[in-house]
């Protein structure tokens, strides 16, 4: 039985019951964010799609939602990254490697990848939105000529929050991949752009009918980041979006994650502009 065969018979059998994974890496990536590579009992592959997420369960305590930030080409573990920023995420800090952990899913609705062969692509990474988004990256980095061109924009607060500064630096020594960082505040060694993520976008040269946006990012961001999209004429449904909600169960049961009747666990947590047109406070900006 192949890797997402198992899988989907473990989740058949009880999808309430977490798989035992251990921590094959943990360390810090930034003074707030711990990076975790995971490997599945019996080595079984993940079988992910990139925007997807996993319920992570510290046995005995409990259980929150975390978005996947490694490949479906990453064979053999899948990452996480992890801001402490409350109770769970404190404890799951503290968690080293060789430690044991409960895994269910992947779940949700990941980036239409299929769609975006031979598109170009521009990616929107603000904050901690580069963490979702690394799995997409990655996954086109691996799969490099089934794109066209690929447009990257990231952006932070100060250079000291910026996320996997070193693989940033791999990208942006590849001539194919258009790599460009900003920072809200700079520091000394900062030699960067300073300025929203916003200002990046105008200076972008794309296509807009043969191009797909990709936008994950704070909340706040949202409105700006896709009215300046929708100035360079991008239709609203080739510009995607992820939406964190408070994801309780991943299986549409609990309704913590609903939005006007949808569940974010199952049918997103990605969308398209154009999905959003009906959620009151998202993406009512028109051309």
């Amino acid at each position: 039985m192949i890797d997402r065969e198992i899988l989907l018979e473990k989740m058949k059998t009880s999808p309430y019951k977490p798989m035992k994974a251990k921590l094959i890496q943990a360390y810090m990536l930034t003074e707030k964010e711990k990076f975790f590579r995971i490997e599945l009992e019996g080595k079984i592959n993940l079988a992910h799609e990139p925007g997807q997420f996993v319920m992570v369960s510290i046995f005995g305590f409990a259980e929150a939602p975390i978005s996947i930030c490694s490949s479906p080409t990453d064979k053999g573990f899948f990452d996480l990254t992890v801001r402490n920023a409350g109770i769970f995420t404190n404890k799951l800090h503290q968690m080293e490697k060789g430690d044991v952990l409960g895994i269910r899913g992947p779940f949700g609705k990941g980036f239409p990848i299929d769609n975006m062969f031979g598109y170009d692509l521009l990616i929107v990474a603000g904050g901690l939105g580069i963490v979702p988004l690394r799995s997409l990256i990655r996954y086109i980095m691996y799969n490099r000529n089934d794109f066209g061109n690929v447009h990257l924009l990231v952006g932070c607060k100060t250079p000291r929050e910026l996320l996997f500064k070193e693989e940033i630096k791999d990208w942006l020594k590849r001539a194919e991949v258009n790599v460009n960082c900003t920072v809200d505040k700079a520091e000394p060694e900062w030699q960067g752009n300073v300025g929203l993520i916003t200002t990046l976008i105008p200076g972008v040269d794309i296509n807009p009918s043969r191009t797909y946006a990709v936008v994950v990012g704070p909340p706040i961001m949202y409105r700006f980041v896709i009215a300046e999209l929708l100035k360079k004429e991008i239709p609203d449904h080739q510009i995607i979006v992820s939406l964190e909600r408070r994801m309780r169960c991943g299986l549409g049961k609990c309704g913590h994650c609903q939005i006007e009747g949808i569940y974010a666990c199952q049918s997103g947590p990605v969308f398209t502009c154009a999905d959003l047109k009906n959620f009151k406070g998202e993406c009512h900006e028109s051309r």
